[in-house]
């Protein structure tokens, strides 16, 4: 692919069909592979109705490395690179679209990415489900680079899922298609964040593009149907202590896989997170399983209470992990937060005026 590109003038731009044509593979495989190609801005997306990439400077020595690592005619092809990492070595961290790394951990004895990519291969639909702040998400743009995010809450429409119309500079009207569509059309990964904060007659739009129809009908535009390319897949994300977040019969039955997802309170202190934090962290989780108290800080807390530390202190940092529990379970925090460091400590606040 990247010597397609590198061999074309400056100015051609290729869509994900026309290298799929060309190079004789899946819509979805050709996308996932020159996305992965943006990402190492080896290839520039000049495009997104459809995606439409070309060349960078970078992109003719990705070819000449493809080259290098092709088998010869009649020799014996490359080892392929491995799905695991060597015996007591670690995968590389992913590089995600917002430039930040994911670590990947472990899932069914292979990298976490690389087991969501082999399902997405075999097209079996995968829910993640945990608390808020425990990585779902950076997972999912991890292993997926062409994927397309819907927010989801209660106000999410059919049409917001499907498309609508939008009054264009002359206007008129015109059938905008929306992120199933698009994914459908483009062969690319859809991530449902919050699935469970959408209607169940929402949600509906989308099962028959989930089903071995693999199509849905616009009734907005003319009844047009929708054919899903190679490489579309559905993800979703499902937090259950999030108020109103129902994981219905229906939605449940669509994905064959459900991973439950929790903090890595281990990558916590490899991230250099205050111990002390984490060991905090890690109590009120068992606390949390038990029964005791209703919240604990995910990742995500522990990576701001590091921020906050290194702007306002680590005093002021704790003080706010109290006052960011929830207000039932305030005072237990702050008990739990006082015992370990041997100090009260209450939620953060201002003081006198300076």
């Amino acid at each position: 692919m990247a010597k397609i590109l590198a061999t074309s003038p400056s100015s051609k731009q290729f869509s994900v069909t026309e290298l799929a044509h060309t190079l004789g593979h899946s819509g979805g495989a050709v996308g996932n592979a020159c996305e992965t190609l943006v990402a190492r801005g080896e290839a520039e997306r000049v495009g997104s109705k459809p995606r439409m990439y070309r060349a960078t400077g970078l992109t003719a020595q990705a070819a000449q490395h493809t080259a290098a690592t092709a088998p010869s005619p009649g020799g014996t092809p490359p080892a392929p690179r491995p799905a695991t990492p060597p015996p007591g070595g670690k995968p590389e961290p992913v590089t995600r679209p917002n430039g930040q790394r994911y670590h990947p951990r472990a899932l069914a004895k292979l990298p976490d990415v690389e087991a969501l990519r082999r399902l997405r291969e075999a097209s079996v639909p995968v829910l993640l489900y945990g608390p808020p702040g425990t990585g779902k998400t950076s997972l999912i743009e991890a292993a997926f680079p062409d994927l397309i995010t819907v927010a989801g809450d209660g106000d999410t429409t059919v049409g917001d899922l499907v498309g609508e119309y939008t009054q264009d500079a002359s206007g008129g009207y015109q059938f905008i298609y929306g992120p199933l569509v698009t994914a459908m059309l483009e062969g690319r990964a859809l991530l449902l964040d919050d699935a469970t904060l959408i209607s169940p007659k929402v949600l509906a739009a989308l099962y028959p593009a989930m089903d071995g129809r693999r199509q849905i009908q616009v009734k907005a535009h003319k009844g047009e149907t929708i054919t899903a390319a190679d490489g579309f897949y559905v993800i979703a994300g499902h937090n259950p202590g999030v108020h109103g977040a129902v994981l219905t019969e229906a939605l449940a039955s669509r994905f064959s896989v459900q991973i439950q997802v929790g903090s890595d309170y281990d990558l916590a202190a490899a991230l250099k997170i205050n111990r002390t934090a984490v060991r905090i962290a890690r109590h009120l989780a068992t606390s949390q399983q038990a029964g005791e108290v209703g919240w604990a800080p995910q990742l995500r807390e522990l990576i701001a209470f590091q921020k906050i530390a290194d702007v306002l202190g680590v005093d002021a940092a704790f003080a706010n992990l109290v006052g960011i529990a929830p207000l039932e379970d305030r005072d237990t925090v702050a008990e739990i937060v006082t015992k370990a460091l041997g100090r009260p400590v209450t939620a953060l606040a201002l003081g006198r005026q300076l």
